[in-house]
């Protein structure tokens, strides 16, 4: 049995990678001011998402052109 796939591309602002996470002993770090976007997932996917702080909405940039900006002003 095939483990479930998922897709993650990590934007920066600058540079732009994907990866594949097809293996539950896979994990990808996305540190501060990177734009994740996931998606690809297969039926029997399971993406689990740790936090440092409990979740608030008003913490999350959600235009890309806005995150752009941001980004490279620094």
């Amino acid at each position: 049995m095939c483990p479930g796939q998922c897709h993650v591309v990590a934007d920066d602002g600058r540079n732009r990678q994907e990866f594949v996470l097809d293996s539950p002993a896979l994990a990808l770090y996305l540190p501060p001011m990177v734009w994740g976007i996931q998606y690809k997932f297969s039926q029997d996917a399971v993406l689990l998402v740790l936090g440092s702080d409990r979740y608030d909405s008003a913490d999350y940039i959600r235009d890309y052109s806005e995150f752009l900006r941001l980004a490279k002003a620094g």
